[in-house]
């Protein structure tokens, strides 16, 4: 309808204004009107549909980045980083959905109108037309090579952007150390230098994108000028009317909107292609896979676990565990201990296959941990972090993380085991909300908690990786007593000697290699590494 405008506007006056003709005159600008008015229609349905594909698609990628980022493997989340997966799941997401609907509801009509406009010059007048033909491979030739430029522009504002969120995120969750080391304005400043990157690449990434408007307007004036020369000299020879040139006019300035329109777009459109570029990249990543080798049957009688020559590298970095070896029968304690980065924590990663080893097999019943499914091999070992993270919901809901159809009397025996019951108690039962991260929670009492979260799914293997550190001592013996109890194979990583000396068996590790494995009392007479840590935490005449 838009494209038949001008051809009305010639009407009126090579016949309504040439002829006196006011009915016809009247009768034209009542087309006029009925076109705007279902031109509204139409661009109303057009919006509606662009924004519900475009909020459909942001879903949609929300949805598919969440499944593939829980996916990932510990490695390539320690890659990632946790800004970056938070950026794409927001900010790059956001910057598509508006480029789906802006690309749906404009970026698509501009075509339409500039090659329709140019057809129909050509109707008008065919010599004339040429000018159209001239002008939209320049203009088109503009808006590409404005858009190649702005694309790694716009890149590098979103890398930046990483930066900025990176920064804010450290400083809320290290807003105390931050404190009570007064660093408030050193942090403000690393702020401030970060936020100056940023509005540097954003204003260059600008200034390139608003070439486009004077260059469009430039070519679109200087085609103009043409046409008004030609259509001058046509109608004084009489190959023209007048309500043609109009008409003319009309479609030029149409092209001209459109590509305005167009140019300002490209700021959006290109912020959202090298957005959805991004996005794609985490997208094609292929996450844990659920086994890495065929599985075999198990050998009767095997160990619960045991290392053989086992390594690992973190990537970009040296040995974390060197030619590790050592078997572990079903129902021992295991405790392991070490100086800070001795590879304490790596270790018992490598037997829930949270990280795959760099060398050597590591066997959980007699079967490589690579040939078991993650989900089975997850459902077999309960792993309790360093870190003890409670979700947003009730003690009920959290605890059910570890076995979704525990029943009231397995979830309490949990909580007993845990040495939990008291928190429970004081909350008002299972039942009793819990804030975000836990935060209503004392350290101690998360860490309890999450023991039990790990109790509930009764697992063959499980691992406490120092996760009992904000216990008093009282808790952490009755703790000890309680999980002797259990039958299960347990290893413990603690920095006190004190938690691991009744143990079945303590690994000492140092530098990442296996240097003692005995009880305590061997190893007070064999291991120089163990002595020197046991004599700094007990006194000597104790």
């Amino acid at each position: 309808m838009e494209l038949t405008v001008p051809l009305v506007v010639a009407a009126i006056i090579n016949t309504g204004v040439a002829g006196g003709d006011r009915r016809y005159i009247v009768f034209a600008c009542l087309v006029l009107v009925a076109f705007g008015a279902l031109g509204l229609l139409f661009a109303l349905t057009a919006q509606y549909f662009a924004a519900k594909a475009a909020v459909g698609t942001a879903a949609e990628l929300r949805s598919r980045l969440f499944h593939k980022l829980q996916s990932f493997s510990f490695a390539q989340i320690d890659e990632m980083g946790t800004a970056r997966m938070i950026t794409r799941m927001t900010s790059d997401v956001n910057q598509v959905q508006t480029g789906v609907n802006m690309t749906l509801r404009l970026f698509l009509r501009s075509p339409f109108i500039v090659f329709g406009a140019t057809a129909m010059a050509f109707v008008v007048d065919g010599r004339a037309g040429l000018v159209f033909a001239g002008l939209v491979p320049l203009l088109a030739f503009a808006v590409y090579a404005v858009m190649g430029v702005c694309l790694p522009l716009f890149k590098r504002v979103q890398e930046r952007l990483e930066k900025v969120y990176l920064s804010t995120r450290e400083n809320l969750a290290g807003v105390r150390v931050i404190r009570a080391f007064s660093l408030e304005e050193s942090e403000r400043r690393e702020f401030e230098r970060r936020e100056a990157a940023l509005k540097r690449s954003q204003k260059l990434a600008g200034a390139v994108a608003a070439l486009s408007n004077p260059i469009t307007y430039a070519l679109v004036n200087i085609a103009l000028i043409v046409l008004l020369y030609v259509g001058a000299v046509r109608v004084d020879g009489g190959q023209l009317a007048q309500g043609d040139v109009v008409a003319l006019y009309g479609y030029l300035a149409q092209i001209l909107v459109e590509l305005v329109k167009l140019a300002n777009l490209i700021v959006t459109i290109a912020k959202a292609i090298s957005c959805q570029k991004r996005i794609g990249a985490v997208l094609d990543e292929e996450g844990e896979p659920r086994a890495l080798s065929i599985r075999t049957a198990p050998p009767q009688n095997a160990p619960a676990v045991r290392f053989e020559n086992v390594s690992f590298s973190y990537a970009g970095g040296g040995k974390a565990l060197d030619g590790i070896g050592f078997t572990v029968q079903k129902g021992e304690t295991v405790g392991i201990l070490g100086g800070t980065g001795a590879g304490k924590s790596t270790l018992v990663e490598l037997i829930p296959r949270f990280y795959e080893s760099s060398g050597g097999e590591v066997m959980l019943g007699g079967e490589n941990v690579k040939a078991i499914p993650a989900e089975e091999l997850r459902r077999r070992v309960g792993f309790v972090p360093q870190k003890a993270v409670l979700f947003q919901g009730t003690l009920r809901s959290n605890l059910l993380w570890g076995k979704k159809d525990a029943t009231e009397e397995q979830l309490l025996r949990a909580v007993k085991l845990a040495q939990a019951e008291d928190i429970v108690a004081a909350k008002g039962g299972l039942d009793a909300a819990v804030a975000q991260e836990g935060k209503d929670f004392s350290g101690g009492q998360r860490q309890r908690l999450t023991i039990a979260r790990a109790l509930v799914g009764d697992p063959e293997i499980l691992i406490l990786d120092d996760s009992s550190s904000a216990l008093d001592y009282a808790t952490d013996k009755a703790l000890r007593h309680a999980l002797g109890t259990l039958g299960c194979t347990v290893f413990l990583v603690s920095q006190r000697a004190s938690s691991l000396m009744h143990a079945d068996r303590i690994l000492v590790l140092d530098e990442g290699r296996l240097v003692g494995q005995g009880t305590h009392a061997e190893l007070l007479q064999t291991c120089e590494v163990y002595r020197e840590i046991y004599r700094s935490q007990v006194r000597e005449d104790a």
